[in-house]
């Protein structure tokens, strides 16, 4: 799939960025952070995984990158079955124990909003966590008749991504 053309494609919501504070009032909000591995070596993994779009690609979605990692600006359309989710990169975590992104939805997504993934890793107790937040409401006509259907498919996709993330800490084992 040639994903050039999302390069100029515009961001779908006015509240970009937000997934670095207070998310917006007027999104459903999703949270969850989960231990997912033990040490650097699962930590590096895992951060691999999401950096590299393995994340992706580990919860069943097909994915079509502008670059092969997260980087700012970096154009991915996900696909599932027939639906189109184009997102851009928003910015990078790039910190000694924190590795993440955050993508917002582009024009045509199904979805409108932002969602972050982060890996934290501590050093006092070797700990491993992922984390992904959200803010979104619906971004085309089919989402806004599913309703409720979309909060279930989105709890899904990140239970999911939990799953890839710890299927490639345990790789490193």
């Amino acid at each position: 799939m040639d994903v050039s053309k999302y390069r100029t494609t515009s961001f779908n919501y006015a509240d970009v960025g937000a997934s670095e504070g207070t998310f917006p009032a007027d999104y459903h909000h999703l949270t969850r952070s989960q231990v997912i591995g033990a040490g650097l070596d699962e930590y590096g993994a895992a951060a691999d995984a999401l950096m590299q779009w393995d994340m992706h690609r580990g919860a069943g979605l097909r994915v079509h990158p502008s670059a092969d990692t997260a980087i700012p600006d970096a154009v991915v359309v996900l696909t599932l079955g027939p639906i189109r989710s184009p997102c851009r990169v928003v910015y990078v975590i790039d910190e000694a124990n924190r590795q993440g992104f955050a993508y917002g939805t582009l024009d045509g997504h199904p979805e409108a909003g932002e969602e972050l993934f982060h890996i934290d890793y501590s050093p006092a107790d070797g700990v491993v966590t992922a984390h992904i937040s959200a803010f979104s409401r619906p971004g085309r006509w089919f989402t806004t008749l599913g309703g409720p259907v979309g909060r279930r498919v989105q709890a899904l996709i990140t239970d999911r991504y939990f799953a890839a993330l710890e299927s490639a800490c345990r790789s490193a084992r």
